[in-house]
């Protein structure tokens, strides 16, 4: 079918728009645009729409916008938005009406309501009489402005206000941090986990080109296991064992620390172990689990340094722990020695890439960004 309207470019007009996309910083639709135009002239590439579409990542529909309003108004189409023929819709909240928006989210919801939502946002603001009407999407766009979003929520580890022993305990740690690798004395984190084992009620669709994998959300419990994490930041090496319920936690805890020192570290001075505040985490536990004699062998070569209460997030293992999750864990694994099986293949592939955690948080950055914990402030 012949074109409607056809393209022909002069050279100067070729010339200016080569320097539109070459020179300068331009809107994106105007360098698209000038693509389009230069592909379309007859005297030039003669490109088809579908060819040009496909190179541009648009519609065939758009490559003839642009070719239709290039032969009625020149480069003022093509290059330059038109200007709006009709004024805006007037706001439908005024600065006294948005501010009682902003009021009413920032504020706890009426009894019965776990939170605000759009629409309870709206209806609460004609109850109180502040408009007549008003839709949950204009309340939307009003709280999208204001980067408010009443509607979620997100769990945060809350420090205390001006606590010495938080102080102490952060800033302990973080000087931990600066030091640097020494295999005489390493610093290994350790964090753990548990796992819910969970098997396939029915087979999962597999993949094919056009459609996702398709998993049922029914599934079978196939109990839990436990999942001990030691990472050493600065050489690049972690370990990950995996545990049954069996035992007591201070017992596998206990196990966990014997291999560290005797299998991981055998030749080390001694090993600083960073660790949560969890209960079992402590020097007593090796005397429960193994007797005096043992634990004051194991405790001559362990020095632990435990994070802040409500400071987890200063455990690097944290942050090796959540990369295992998201690139070993999120799915299903039905047993524990498939999780063992896979959390061994993850292991030995992220101590081959030897991937390290460059901690950038320093004892003088929370001296200045977390102010408000320091008691004497």
């Amino acid at each position: 079918m012949t074109k409607k309207y056809v393209v022909k470019l002069t050279d100067s007009e070729r010339q200016e728009l080569l320097d539109c996309i070459n020179t300068g910083k331009k809107e994106a639709y105007k360098i698209r645009n000038a693509h389009i135009l230069l592909k379309s002239d007859v005297n030039g590439p003669g490109w088809t729409d579908g060819k040009i579409a496909e190179a541009y990542e648009c519609t065939d529909r758009t490559v003839a916008k642009v070719r239709k309003r290039f032969a009625e108004g020149g480069f003022s189409r093509v290059l330059f938005r038109a200007k709006r023929e009709h004024p805006p819709t007037p706001r439908k909240l005024d600065g006294e009406a948005e501010a009682h928006l902003i009021a009413l989210s920032c504020s706890e919801p009426p009894e019965g309501a776990a939170k605000w939502t759009l629409r309870l946002l709206a209806s609460e603001l004609v109850r109180l009489e502040i408009v007549e009407n008003i839709s949950p999407e204009t309340v939307r766009q009003t709280l999208k402005k204001n980067a408010l979003k009443p509607h979620l929520q997100q769990q945060w580890v809350i420090p205390p206000e001006k606590d010495a022993e938080f102080v102490k305990s952060m800033e302990e740690v973080l000087d931990l941090y600066q030091k640097p690798l020494d295999t005489e004395i390493p610093i290994v984190n350790m964090d753990e986990q548990s796992v819910t084992l969970r098997d396939d009620v029915r087979d999962p669709h597999p993949v094919k080109p056009g459609q996702v994998k398709r998993i049922d959300n029914e599934y079978k419990r196939k109990g839990t296991a436990n999942i001990f994490l030691f990472t050493e930041a600065l050489s690049g090496w972690r370990r990950v064992s995996v545990r049954t319920h069996g035992k007591t936690e201070d017992w596998a805890w206990a196990e966990e620390v014997k291999i560290l020192l005797d299998q991981d570290y055998p030749l080390a001075e001694s090993v600083i172990l960073v660790c949560d505040n969890l209960n079992i985490h402590k020097l007593s536990s090796l005397n429960k689990v193994f007797g005096d004699e043992e634990a004051n062998r194991l405790r001559k070569r362990l020095e632990i340094v435990h994070t802040p209460v409500h400071g987890s997030w200063l455990n690097i293992a944290e942050i090796e722990l959540s990369v295992l999750t998201r690139q070993c864990l999120c799915r299903r694994i039905p047993d524990i020695e498939t999780l063992r099986r896979e959390t061994q293949a993850w292991q030995k592939r992220r101590n081959a890439e030897q991937k390290q955690v460059d901690w950038q948080f320093t004892t003088d950055d929370a001296r200045v960004r977390l102010k408000h914990l320091y008691p004497n402030n």
